[in-house]
């Protein structure tokens, strides 16, 4: 924890406001179907009003009051929750008792329903006394979040009326919702009355600055909850649950590398803080006002780091005993100041220390050894008939347009990598012009994902990436403009290929956001860092660039009110990740010892989890076959309960999930039969020797630059 924590001097004010406001919303000791939910014995040894007055330690007394409340309010709704429904695993009603909250949540205009019970006595309360105050974009933000914490705690009901454990990088991404921190983050900026500016706020830095704070808090709440949830309310919710289970570990174990993952997510965030955000401050030309609020915000979200954590060491509600004593002090009431702070953030930062470094110290190009890579099909394969045809013409195409230039691809290495297979896989119905152009797509974006490091990373150019990422936008113009004169076979290729296709508003995002992630890649090799494996999960996704390659198969249309909810999100996901991180398996002798990569799954885990490469490969492994049986239990039980609940028919997203079915299937077989990542081809690498050796396509890199660098 290497922040140090404060006590808001409102604290005694805030305890005696939010007692009294609880107990006129009858919060305390007033039955709620039969059952007493808190008595104010409860509220008193719980103490909100210290969770506040730590994590929000600024805050003037009326703010803090506010706040109070609304943190009564959110642990009221979790108990309140649990004793009606998760105990009762009665989830028709709990889907209805969460609808009403919608109720009395509008972003815009007035109340108007009448509230039933305690918990939408409060909300309606608290929405109006501290909607009035903000921005429109910090109300969407806040609904937004408001709301997916109450409605995915369905997730967590299903999850323990089917005796299901999430694996963990769903646990991950759902524990963000259901856990709260997001709407905690929108209430920092509402008590330090600082929003993020509006051109910032969904940019990557911001929402990585978010998930790090999230996922701190909820995984230190699972350490301290692990013997009240598991032991006592059957929960399956709690991360050190989910890696005992997952990784084979004792309790002890699970909470040991639980904590680590506290460490790393504390480590990027500070890493995020320090690196992206200012230059993104430059990027988007923000005022010196809107930076001083931004900090505010970043500083808020670290008192709420070592507030929560004060706060959870003296909670009754938390399995505590005897931590305050074993720590040593400082105490609430004892002895304070800069120099208890700084003792124990110097313990904290020696603690870490190898863990930080052991992220920066691995050395490139060393020589690995991995097994032979074999998973069985995902699902059954089809390939196009015009796969002979499409091969041919890719090749043609590639010669055509100069990717063929010797320094990046010659002939042989696009023949090996066989573009066209992975395109007649998952694309089996295509038209043979409709292959032609998925095949030259798949062509075109492995090209540049070897561009990029052959061009930018041994520079460490990353200014010339950025003016390389900013012309080719300008190549796939939306709107009528007229594309610049290409320079470069990259942009001849894109130049080319860019009038030949479909959904050009979808394409675009996408490459947008591979090309981006690359920037993220180049960054990472160029500090020799190792990312954190949350956030490299979550980038691989964009890295891999698997919306492109999904959307040049895609039929059949998602309503937009079912693209956004959480089993949509779990197929798109589940399928990407599976993707990615076979990826990750077949390319790891490549990337590590042929090319000095840093950014791969395999070495990620071996990093955080400090272990062997062939556990590592275990892991990888098992987190693969995890993710296609969580895209199962997505397409076969959460979806068809999502169509009923929206009243659409069975059958409307049947070609949807078929054709991602498609997609792993043909991703899949490309990888088992492709040439590229064999014994045979890393043979002819530059690092060997081959006929493009390091030394005479160094002297031809500079034709492949952009235009000004």
């Amino acid at each position: 924890m290497p922040y140090p924590a404060r006590v808001n001097p409102h604290l005694e004010q805030a305890r005696a406001h939010s007692k009294a406001w609880a107990y006129e919303q009858d919060m305390i000791d007033v039955p709620q179907h039969g059952t007493v939910v808190w008595t104010e014995h409860d509220l008193d040894s719980h103490d909100y009003a210290l969770l506040c007055a730590y994590t929000h330690p600024d805050a003037g007394p009326a703010e803090l009051d506010l706040i109070t409340d609304w943190y009564v309010w959110v642990f009221y709704f979790d108990d309140h929750f649990l004793e009606l429904y998760k105990r009762t695993g009665d989830i028709e009603s709990a889907r209805a008792y969460l609808d009403r909250l919608d109720l009395f949540m509008p972003a815009e205009g007035e109340i108007t329903a009448t509230p039933e019970n305690p918990v939408e006595r409060g909300l309606a309360d608290l929405w109006r006394r501290t909607i009035p105050h903000r921005s429109a974009g910090w109300r969407r933000r806040f609904v937004e979040s408001t709301k997916a914490l109450l409605e995915e705690s369905l997730w967590e009901l299903a999850n323990i009326n089917e005796g299901r454990l999430a694996n963990p990088i769903e646990y991950v991404e759902m524990r963000r919702k259901v856990g709260g921190a997001p709407w905690s983050a929108n209430l920092v900026e509402h008590s330090v009355h600082a929003e993020v500016p509006a051109a910032i706020a969904a940019s990557r830095a911001m929402e990585v600055l978010r998930d790090c704070f999230a996922d701190s808090v909820h995984l230190r709440n699972d350490l301290f909850s692990y013997q009240r949830e598991v032991q006592d309310e059957g929960e399956l919710s709690n991360g050190v649950l989910v890696f005992e289970k997952f990784l084979g570990l004792t309790t002890q174990e699970a909470a040991e590398a639980v904590n680590d993952l506290i460490t790393s997510r504390l480590h990027q965030f500070e890493h995020t803080a320090l690196t992206e955000v200012p230059a993104l401050f430059d990027e988007h030309g923000v005022d010196p006002a809107a930076r001083v609020a931004t900090f505010a915000y970043v500083k808020g979200l670290q008192d709420w780091q070592s507030g929560g954590h004060e706060w959870h060491l003296r909670s009754s509600r938390y399995m505590n005993e005897g931590a305050l004593a074993s720590r040593g002090g400082p105490e609430l009431g004892g002895a304070t100041g800069l120099g208890t702070s700084a003792a124990r953030i110097f313990g904290s930062v020696l603690a870490t220390a190898p863990q930080r470094m052991r992220a920066y110290g691995h050395t490139p190009f060393e020589t690995v050894s991995p097994p032979r890579p074999h998973f069985e099909p995902p699902f059954p394969l089809r390939l196009s008939p015009h796969l002979e045809h499409s091969r041919r013409r890719n090749v043609d195409w590639a010669r055509r347009t100069g990717l063929l230039d010797g320094v990046v691809w010659d002939e042989r290495k696009l023949r090996a990598a066989d573009l066209a297979l992975c395109a007649a896989g998952i694309h089996p119905d295509a038209t043979a012009d409709e292959l032609d152009v998925a095949a030259d797509w798949l062509t075109w974006g492995t090209y540049a994902d070897d561009y990029y490091p052959v061009v930018f990373g041994a520079t460490r150019d990353l200014a010339a990436a950025k003016v390389c990422n900013e012309r080719l936008s300008r190549f796939m113009p939306v709107d009528g403009e007229e594309p610049p004169l290409p320079l470069n076979p990259l942009e001849a290729a894109l130049a080319d290929l860019w009038p030949r296709t479909p959904n050009r508003l979808e394409v675009r995002r996408a490459v947008d956001s591979m090309t981006g992630s690359w920037l993220w890649e180049l960054a990472n090799q160029a500090q020799n860092r190792i990312p954190d494996p949350i956030d490299y999960v979550e980038m691989r996704r964009r890295t891999f660039g698997s919306d492109l390659t999904m959307s040049l198969a895609r039929s059949g249309a998602v309503p937009p009110e079912l693209h956004r909810t959480r089993p949509v999100q779990a197929l798109e996901h589940t399928a990407a990740d599976y993707a990615c991180l076979l990826n990750d398996v077949y390319s790891y002798r490549k990337e590590i010892q042929f090319e000095g990569e840093l950014n791969n799954g395999v070495l990620v885990v071996r990093n955080f989890l400090d272990c062997s490469e062939k556990r590592a490969f275990e892991v990888v492994g098992d987190l693969i076959h995890a993710r296609l049986a969580e895209f199962r239990h997505a397409a076969d039980v959460e979806l068809p309960a999502l169509l009923r609940d929206y009243d659409y028919p069975p059958d409307l997203l049947d070609a949807y999930v078929e054709n991602l079915r498609m997609w792993l299937a043909g991703i899949a077989h490309w990888h088992e039969k492709a040439g590229r990542y064999t014994e045979l081809e890393l043979g002819h690498h530059p690092r060997l020797g081959g006929p493009t050796g390091i030394g005479t396509s160094s002297l031809r890199i500079s034709a492949l630059l952009p235009a000004g660098r």
